[in-house]
Formats: structure tokens, C-alpha cells, sequence
């Protein structure tokens, strides 16, 4: 498999996160009026009970495809993200749609996190961070289209469709994983799957500075992305009145700022991943700071607009610039436990980023403020912490 081949598939297994998220948003206007009349706002929780199982699941699929291979993991997954699809597509009440959303997660994981692995096991160091932050480009620009999509689906067949593109998607990408891509881990670098050896590479990871400060660094990022997507197509529909243009701009938006892993790609060589997470940072502490006080001066409603616009562009902008960086740092001295660490810093991060994000998006009071004091205090403390990690590691003995 060549090296762009490789980062193609490895952006299309990150993809089905994207997929199963942002496709689903044009749909919770739908989910909620039919499944939650009495208390629409609880759509949402769709996304979220999506990354709930997420992190569940990836505490245990490193350490499984550590022990068993990368590829028998991924299809697993698959099998139970695609069964768990079907439940929903048929599902006739809100708590079973969410209830199958958790285990739609809890497969998701293999993708997510044994790409990961797969990668660390291939390359390393900022090598790693330039393919990553391309895959995150290719990961950025999908669902930009997502929300077009999933719209297109429910034009021409109900919100219910959207769960049997999943099955197909799904299919896809492990049928080309399947037949191109050589196992990468072989038997002799295996661990074998014991409680006690797991424990240990736990250890291993709370021992590194770097490490505990990335992932604290990376779950306040994730809960900021899952923060904004939550609350974005509310903010669109009952702040601004533009619910059928949202699948369009969300799409211009997230196209535009998906230069943010592009840029990174370009400059993570030479400046390093953690000054480009702490400038990303520092720019969306002066943006949220902003967008704050531009919300409270009661601005006209194509002005409001184009603010709210350009912060959305921003925060996406972070992401695509941070995480990838994050999960190289976190990844860096823990090669020879990739699959672990990988599912280890996985699932703290992503289910503290999703009981973070619950309550600012439950804060909706019909226009950003909420949402925008959560991203501010959330990249406040971030910044702390990546200035605490060059604290520490300037005290590195040399």
C-alpha cells in the first residue's frame, strides 16, 4: 500500500466518527419533534450518547488488537456498529435510538483508535504528526459535506436513512481495509491480553508529564468540539432563523477551516506540535473572548451572523490544528504499547469530553452565550496546561 493510499484509508476509518455525528444533525429537528415532542432539546443527546459508548469502547479495543491484531479489532467493531445502525433505523422510541447510539459507539471505537495504533506502529515523531495532521485534513473536509448529506438522505427517504448509509459506509471501509492493508502488527510484537500487563502500561503512560498533560489538554478540545456541534444547528435554527440554509453554511465553514490540519501539516516540522496547540489555543482564548462580548451587544442580525460564523470557523479551525498534534505528543514515548496507550487516553478523553460538553449544550438559552463561556474557560485552562508542559520540560535534564 503507498504512503497516500495509506493515509487515504487511515482518514476514512477516522471518518466514520465524523460520519456518525455530522450527518446526524440536520436530523435532530426531525428525531426530536417525532421521538421527544414534549422536550425537543433532547435530541442532542444523540450525538453524545454516540460518544459516550466511544470512550467505553476504546478502553478495551488497544489492548484486544494488541493481543489478537490490528485488523481482526476493526472488523468486530464493525460488525457491532453495523448491527447496532439496524436497531436504530427501527427503533420506535428516543431512549432506544440513544440506547443503540452508546453501542453504535462502543463499535465505533475500533476504527477510531486501531487506526491510531496502526499508524504509530508504521511511522513516528513529527513524521507521524505531518501524516496525521493530512488525515486530519481529509477527516476535516468530510464532514464538512456530512450535514449535505445527511440532509439529501432525509429529503429523499426520512431521518431514519441516515443509519443505513452508516451500514454502507461502514462496509466499505472495512472491505478496503481488508484487502489492502497487510496486518500491521505481527505475532512476535504482540502482548498477550492480561489484566496486570494492561495495569502496567497504564502506569507506564501516568509516569510521562507529557503524556497526562496531553490527554487533560485533549479531552478540553474534544469536550469544545462536541461542545459547538451539541448547540450549532439549535444556534442556527432558533437564533438566527436559518435551519434550511444550516447543511450549506455548516459546509462552507468546516471546508474553510479545515486549512487548520493543512497549515499544520505545513508548519508542524518545524515549530513542533506543542507550540502549534499552544498558539491554536491562544487564538481561540481572544476569539471566545470576543465572540462573548459581540453576543451581548445586541448587533444586527447579518452582523450577529457573520460573527457567530467566523467563531464556529475558528473553533473548527483548533481542532484541526490541536488534536492531531495532542495524540502525537501522547503517542510519542509509548511505541511499544501503542494499542494500549491508544485506548487508554482514548477513553479518559473522550467520555470526560462528553460529560463536559452535556451541560453546555443543555445551557441553550437561544442564543451563543453559553456555549461561547464554556469554549472560553475550557481553552483557558487548556493554555494553562500547555504552558505547564513546557514548564516541565524546559526542567528536563538535558
Amino acid at each position: 500500500m503507498s504512503q497516500t493510499e495509506f493515509i487515504a484509508l487511515i482518514a476514512m476509518m477516522f471518518a466514520t466518527i465524523a460520519f456518525s455525528i455530522d450527518s446526524m444533525l440536520p436530523a435532530l429537528p426531525d428525531i426530536g419533534a417525532e421521538l421527544s415532542p414534549s422536550d425537543p432539546n433532547r435530541a442532542q443527546l444523540i450525538l453524545t450518547m454516540f460518544f459516550l459508548g466511544l470512550g467505553v469502547g476504546t478502553l478495551f479495543v488497544g489492548p484486544v488488537s494488541d493481543a489478537l491484531g490490528r485488523k481482526p479489532v476493526i472488523l468486530a467493531g464493525a460488525a457491532v456498529y453495523i448491527v447496532a445502525a439496524l436497531v436504530a433505523y427501527v427503533a420506535e422510541s428516543l431512549e432506544v435510538v440513544l440506547a443503540a447510539r452508546v453501542v453504535q459507539g462502543l463499535g465505533a471505537a475500533a476504527p477510531r483508535v486501531v487506526a491510531l495504533a496502526i499508524m504509530r506502529d508504521l511511522y513516528s515523531g513529527r513524521i507521524m504528526a505531518r501524516m496525521m495532521s493530512i488525515a486530519m485534513l481529509i477527516f476535516a473536509i468530510f464532514p464538512a459535506f456530512a450535514p449535505l448529506m445527511g440532509a439529501g438522505i432525509i429529503a429523499l427517504a426520512g431521518w431514519r436513512a441516515i443509519f443505513l448509509a452508516f451500514v454502507v459506509f461502514s462496509l466499505i471501509s472495512i472491505t478496503w481495509m481488508y484487502v489492502r492493508l497487510p496486518e500491521p502488527l505481527p505475532p512476535s510484537a504482540r502482548r498477550p491480553l492480561r489484566l496486570n500487563l494492561i495495569l502496567m502500561a497504564i502506569r507506564e503512560m501516568a509516569s510521562h508529564a507529557s503524556v497526562r498533560i496531553s490527554v487533560a489538554v485533549q479531552t478540553l478540545c474534544m469536550a469544545i468540539l462536541l461542545s459547538m456541534l451539541s448547540s450549532v444547528q439549535q444556534i442556527y435554527e432558533q437564533t438566527f432563523d436559518r435551519a434550511a440554509e444550516f447543511p450549506f453554511w455548516f459546509c462552507a465553514v468546516a471546508g474553510i477551516s479545515a486549512s487548520g490540519s493543512l497549515l499544520n501539516a505545513a508548519l508542524v516540522v518545524r515549530f513542533g506540535m506543542r507550540r502549534m496547540v499552544t498558539w491554536t489555543l491562544a487564538m481561540q482564548i481572544v476569539m471566545s473572548s470576543l465572540m462573548l462580548a459581540l453576543s451581548a451587544a445586541h448587533l444586527g442580525p447579518v452582523a450577529a451572523f457573520a460573527t457567530f460564523l467566523l467563531w464556529q470557523a475558528s473553533v473548527f479551525f483548533m481542532a484541526g490544528t490541536a488534536l492531531g498534534n495532542l495524540n502525537a505528543i501522547a503517542m510519542e514515548p509509548l511505541g511499544h504499547i501503542a494499542g494500549t496507550a491508544a485506548s487508554a487516553f482514548g477513553a479518559i478523553t473522550t467520555v470526560l469530553a462528553s460529560l463536559l460538553a452535556v451541560p453546555v449544550g443543555l445551557a441553550f438559552d437561544g442564543t451563543p452565550r453559553p456555549l461561547a463561556l464554556g469554549i472560553l474557560i475550557m481553552s483557558a485552562v487548556s493554555l494553562a496546561w500547555m504552558l505547564r508542559m513546557a514548564a516541565v520540560e524546559r526542567r528536563k535534564p538535558v
